[in-house]
């Protein structure tokens, strides 16, 4: 049905530029040979358009296949060994020592001891709000510290 209303458009087109161009044609111009050479040449332009369409869509569906590739590829290459890898406790050790004492004890009580917030602010006296602010601190500074790491950082905050 689309393309049935998309030749009659170009059959109107063609009739119309005809008529609007009379005046300019030579006098042995053959009518209808003029109206089938504009519907031609919009044919022609339209399927050009679909085919650049379509190759468009193919790069994109290539590309969008790649990445769900690349994606399955890292999944499976993923090693849980390396994640707990001795030289990725070094650095996040090595982070934590950094940190000032009430922000590293304030995420030891969180992540390895599996405190909540509001359990630690009671424990430490201090707000929730404060709780938030340390352990956000040492997310930041555990983040910079595991940038070559990055792609797999999400797991180690989540297991550290």
């Amino acid at each position: 049905m689309k393309e049935t209303q998309i030749a009659e458009d170009f059959v109107s087109e063609a009739f119309t530029a005809f008529w609007e161009n009379r005046d300019q044609l030579l006098p042995n111009t053959n009518p209808q040979a003029y109206i089938l050479t504009i519907i031609k040449n919009k044919c022609l332009n339209h399927l050009q358009h679909v085919q650049i369409r379509q190759r468009a869509e193919k790069e994109l569906n290539k590309h969008a296949e790649w990445l769900l590739s690349v994606s399955i590829n890292t999944l499976e290459a993923c090693d849980p060994d390396f994640i707990f890898s001795d030289e990725i406790k070094q650095i996040v050790n090595s982070a934590l020592d950094k940190l000032p004492k009430k922000t590293r004890q304030i995420f030891i009580l969180n992540r390895y001891q599996g405190l909540t917030y509001k359990e630690i602010a009671e424990k430490m006296n201090l707000s929730v709000k404060t709780i938030e602010f340390h352990i956000s601190k040492a997310l930041c500074r555990l983040r910079f510290s595991l940038k070559d790491f990055l792609a797999l950082s999400p797991f180690l905050l989540y297991f550290f």
